[in-house]
């Protein structure tokens, strides 16, 4: 950690009261998950809230859970190294939505199957082998996926309430916010979490509206645009430019991600298999498009927002981020860019409102935890452990096994955060690491429901060949980049590895391979019982 940046951090407008405003949410949220255990009675119940989600709260639900402080994190963080051009990703996301919502691709005819899982949904169209790898590699990919919220939410508190960045403080904070979590998560499943979603969204509403409207009170329309055009040149608005952050590689991955977020992703697919009918899904979707979008633009703001502050209150900040090419001033690499928006709500919001902001953000940290806890944990149990299980479970083991898996994800995800060690974006991380599960499970469901040729070798083949994501994780990417570079000759310098092989790329190519694997294996490998339809079909004619 930069060491200025650290120091910086102290000096910071959160004060007691504020402290009190944070403990005063958390025990009411603490509160809720105690209420709600008596409602937890089924499994239908503990992991789909009894199929009775309405409209509007489910869009709440949705939203709370997919605007989540890694969310806000990951967004200011893109905001701040990309400017304006960050804002193609929100506005793919939402039109992406809107349009699942009009046709209900995907989503619509999955909730009439009545599945609870799309692991289930594997083991009804594909087989029970099928189920089982899914249900391996959804739950895996998953819990890899979220392995830095804890650690990231964590930089967000300890950042914006000027606690000492190196030590005790970032674990003490990782752990006691993933206690809270477990808590409430494992007594009351998802009645729990779409109950405490809907009030850490009007909470979450409240703080993000509020501390926008200071940022640009502070700073005015007119100075953020115009220092965003002399930081960043034209590569602060078109993401398409060369001397962006983007490019056009980067955007069609985005937009892929766009389908990915509200009609693959495990915990959005979960709200439409909780909804009361396959119109609500719809009718939730579309107006869930507003949020989608609102979800990213607001962060993104954030982080222009802090550039600019950095930029014109303190230029120290700003050269210790490296803004605009200037070196650090105390010649240390420039600071982690997640720290960023912290450090600039913490300075810009007066006491007792950035305890209300801040409570905003544990909200939303809170809201993604429980809802990605309890989806991978009951993806382990309902489409891995049952399937491979010598007896039926009852629903009180599955259950049990369910909160077991709960705590089980939470201890990794704490100890992934100290340790892993890697240089992309988190927004990155996460788009690879979800790769490794998304690219195989859209093969699988938009072939399951819209292909009738699909077939249960195909889909193993695509989930083992989308799994080949992996290698977009810097860590393995670079040295695959390197000998790659070595093997056609050419240089093979950090810069260079960095330009060759990027996760936008690694990511394309895994859904053009995953998809042909798909078809090719399906056509060459039908199932038996399609396979006798067609020759009868054949001799008839």
């Amino acid at each position: 950690m930069n060491e200025f940046v650290a120091e910086a951090a102290t000096k910071t407008n959160f004060t007691p009261i504020d402290w009190c405003i944070v403990v005063a949410y958390l025990l009411v949220s603490l509160a809720i998950g105690l209420v709600v255990k008596r409602f937890a009675t089924s499994m239908s119940a503990y992991i789909a809230a009894g199929r009775n989600v309405g409209v509007w709260l489910g869009v709440a639900s949705m939203t709370g859970t997919e605007l989540g402080l890694i969310t806000v994190m990951y967004s200011a963080e893109k905001g701040f190294k990309g400017g304006f051009a960050a804002f193609h990703i929100a506005v793919l996301a939402g039109m992406v939505t809107f349009v699942i919502g009009v046709t209900g691709f995907i989503v619509a005819p999955l909730r009439e199957t009545g599945v609870l899982t799309i692991p289930e949904y594997y083991g009804r169209r594909y087989g029970n082998r099928t189920r089982i790898l899914g249900g391996i590699i959804l739950a895996g990919g998953g819990i890899l996926n979220m392995g830095l919220f804890l650690k990231v939410g964590s930089m967000f508190i300890v950042g914006v309430t000027g606690l000492s960045q190196q030590g005790w403080a970032m674990p003490v904070v990782m752990t006691t916010l993933l206690a809270l979590v477990l808590v409430y998560t494992v007594l009351g499943g998802m009645i729990s979490v779409i109950v405490t979603d809907y009030i850490q969204f009007v909470v979450l509403a409240f703080g993000l509206l509020l501390a926008t409207w200071l940022a640009v009170a502070k700073l005015g329309w007119d100075n953020i645009f115009t220092t965003v055009e002399s930081t960043m040149g034209a590569g602060g608005f078109n993401p398409f430019v060369s001397e962006g952050h983007f490019g056009v590689e980067y955007v069609l991955w985005m937009a892929f991600l766009g389908i990915v977020g509200c009609a693959l992703w495990p915990t959005a697919v979960a709200r439409a298999l909780a909804m009361e009918s396959t119109e609500a899904v719809k009718r939730g979707f579309r107006w869930s498009s507003i949020s989608f979008t609102i979800r990213f633009l607001i962060p993104y703001f954030w982080g222009i927002c802090a550039l600019v502050f950095f930029v014109h209150h303190e230029p120290q900040l700003a050269a210790a981020f490296g803004i605009g090419g200037e070196s650090s001033p105390n010649g240390e690499p420039p600071a982690n860019a997640l720290y960023a928006m912290p450090l600039f709500i913490g300075r810009l919001l007066p006491a007792g409102v950035i305890g209300i902001v801040s409570a905003a953000m544990i909200a939303a940290f809170m809201s993604t935890h429980d809802s990605y806890l309890l989806c991978w944990s009951s993806v382990i149990v309902q489409d891995v452990i049952a399937p491979l299980s010598q007896k039926r479970l009852d629903t009180k083991t599955r259950v049990l096994l369910t909160r077991i898996s709960i705590v089980a994800i939470g201890v990794y995800i704490w100890a992934w955060g100290l340790f892993y060690k890697g240089r992309d974006d988190i927004w990155d991380y996460m788009a690879i690491t979800g790769a490794i599960y998304f690219t195989g499970a859209f093969a699988l469901l938009a072939g399951g429901l819209y292909w009738k040729r699909a077939s249960s070798t195909g889909a193993f083949c695509a989930l083992i060949a989308g799994c080949s994501a992996v290698i977009g994780l810097a860590p393995i990417r670079d040295p695959v980049a390197g000998v790659v570079l070595a093997a056609l000759g050419r240089e093979a310098s950090p810069a260079a590895v960095a330009e060759f092989l990027t996760s936008a790329r690694v990511g394309l190519g895994t859904i053009c391979f995953t998809l042909v694997v798909f078809v090719v294996v399906s056509l060459l490998f039908p199932d038996a019982a399609k396979q006798e339809d067609s020759e009868a079909t054949e001799g008839a004619t």
